[in-house]
Order: C-alpha cells, then sequence, then structure tokens
C-alpha cells in the first residue's frame, strides 16, 4: 500500500491541472496495447494507420522502444512523465521543461525522444485534444464543486475507488510502493483520459508532486449520437434538437457551426435559447468557450433516442 502523507500546509495547496505530455505519452501505449485500452478503440482505429506508417515510425522509434506493451511494465518511465506545473500548460511548454530537467535511463536518447513525443503529438493527439482536453475540464469542474459543497477531504476521499483518505493520508496500492511526505509542497490531481489506474509523478526540487487520477465520463469520449428524434425536433426546433445531440461531447461554437452547417450567429443563438433552459452547460478555457449536454440535456437526448458509438470522425 502506497501513501502521500499531508502537512498543515499541504492540504491548502492542493490544485489540480491537466498534463498534455502525460496524455501524448499514455496514448501512445494505448495504441500499442488496445486490448487494455477498449474505451478508446474508435480512437485507435482512427490512428491505427499512423502508428503504422513507417515514416512516423521512424521518428518515434525512441518511444516505441520505452513505451511498450510489455504487461511486466505497464507504466511510462517515471523521466518522462514529470509532474504539471501549470493547470493551463501547453504541450511545447511542458516538454521544453522535460528535456531541461530530465534524468533519463541509461542509454535513452533524449533528443530523440523529444522529437518523439512531438511527432505523436501532432500526428495523433493534438487534433483531438479540444475534446480530449474539455472532458479533463469537465472533471476538474466536478471536482470543484464537490470542494465548494463538500471540502477537500471529501474530494481526496471520492477521487478513485482504489484511493482511500484516511486521517492526514491518501492511500492506495496503485501508489505502492511510494512512501511519501508532502512537506509543505502541496499536491497535484490531474485527471487522465487515458490513465488506466492512478499513479504518482514526483520530480525534482520544489514542485509539487502529482497524482494522475482516470477522468470521469471517458467513456463519452469518441461517443458520436444518431440524428435526433422528430418529437424532440418538434419540441426544440430541428435546429436546436441538433445542436443538442452534437453536444454529448464538449464542442466550440466553431465546431458546431462545422457539424450542423448553421453559422456561427445561429449557433449562439440556439445555444444560449438551451443554456436558459438548463440543457446545455458552458464552460471557458482561455479564448475558448466549451458547451455540453446537461443532466437535463442528456435524460431529454436519452428519453427520444438511443445513443450509439460510431468511429471518430471529425477532431
Amino acid at each position: 500500500m502506497g501513501e502521500v502523507r499531508f502537512g498543515v500546509h499541504d492540504v491548502a495547496g492542493v490544485r489540480f491541472a491537466i498534463s498534455p505530455l502525460w496524455e501524448t505519452v499514455v496514448s501512445f501505449s494505448a495504441v500499442a496495447d488496445p486490448g487494455r485500452h477498449a474505451v478508446h478503440l474508435p480512437w485507435i482505429a482512427a490512428v491505427r494507420p499512423l502508428w503504422e506508417d513507417r515514416a512516423l515510425a521512424r521518428r518515434t522509434a525512441p518511444l516505441r522502444a520505452l513505451v511498450s506493451a510489455d504487461p511486466l511494465r505497464p507504466d511510462p518511465p517515471g523521466f518522462l512523465t514529470p509532474p504539471p506545473r501549470c493547470p493551463l500548460a501547453e504541450f511545447e511548454e511542458e516538454l521544453a521543461i522535460l528535456m531541461a530537467a530530465a534524468a533519463p535511463e541509461p542509454g535513452a536518447d533524449l533528443p530523440g525522444l523529444g522529437e518523439a513525443l512531438r511527432a505523436w503529438w501532432e500526428a495523433a493527439v493534438r487534433p483531438y485534444w479540444p475534446r480530449i482536453r474539455a472532458v479533463l475540464e469537465a472533471d476538474i469542474a466536478y471536482r470543484t464543486r464537490q470542494l465548494a459543497e463538500d471540502g477537500i477531504q471529501e474530494v481526496l476521499a471520492r477521487l478513485h475507488p482504489t484511493l482511500r483518505w484516511s486521517g492526514d493520508r491518501l492511500d492506495s496500492p496503485d501508489l505502492a510502493p511510494a512512501v511519501l511526505d508532502l512537506d509543505g509542497k502541496g499536491l497535484t490531481l490531474a485527471p487522465s483520459a487515458f490513465a488506466l489506474r492512478c499513479r504518482l509523478l514526483t520530480g525534482p526540487g520544489p514542485v509539487p508532486p502529482a497524482v494522475v487520477y482516470p477522468s470521469r465520463a471517458v467513456g463519452t469520449l469518441w461517443e458520436r449520437r444518431a440524428a435526433s428524434g422528430e418529437g424532440l425536433a418538434r419540441l426544440l426546433g430541428r435546429s436546436r434538437a441538433r445542436l443538442l445531440a452534437f453536444t454529448t461531447s464538449p464542442a466550440t461554437t466553431t465546431q458546431l457551426a462545422a457539424r450542423t452547417g448553421l453559422s456561427l450567429g445561429a449557433v449562439s443563438q440556439h445555444l444560449a435559447v438551451l443554456r436558459d433552459a438548463g440543457l446545455v452547460t458552458s464552460h471557458r478555457y482561455r479564448r475558448e468557450v466549451h458547451y455540453a449536454t446537461s443532466e437535463l440535456g442528456g435524460a431529454l437526448l436519452e428519453r427520444a433516442q438511443g445513443c450509439s458509438a460510431g468511429p471518430v470522425s471529425w477532431p
């Protein structure tokens, strides 16, 4: 049983972050071993041709040598996944930190690994990143509301079934064999779309360690809904019903306009009506606003139509 021990100031230093570098590394593992990542099979089917492309295979060869489907080593090497330092970090920022501070394993080609990570990010992760990021942000929004209502101890206790909060420490078999005293550094909590279990990330110096945990609602990440039923179209109007169906995965107005063929102005007006009715929610990430169905909107869709998963046809 591994554990993370908290001091008085560490509880106040708990924060959330998203790591595009972590998702890039672990998504590579998902394609290498799709049997362990069934929820991502639609995405894996979409990027598998890239994985098999000879040119990309040569560029990612150093990464393939470290991240394999070896059941004895299911997690990526620790030096490839330092704890995230910034809630809004970009991939290139995290990669620069990795290149500057990593202490690679003997024989590891650090410049080659950097190029391999960049190549995989650009080809297979970046096109889908807005969708992945929106799911992770939705998890953080849920935890933040939980924090406001129930306090940080309840957040830690309900973060994941394998984690257990007991007094002044966070215990989990997933964190074994580590026993870590935070010693005033605080702790970063990082939801992940591709993580199969919780993972403790540590780094040198004063950087707070991080606990990566599987995000909520990952099962909806690659979900695609059928066109809305006639009853729902009569109730809401055909355009609003279509928009509601397309927001089962978080999306921006630009993405929704591209999917529906509506103008940006029309999409914005319809979304305002749906939001006022409590059928969609919105949250901002930098300059983008993402819209997603609320619980009420999802229940309405489930009542009106079935839900089907399909191949990923858009980023």
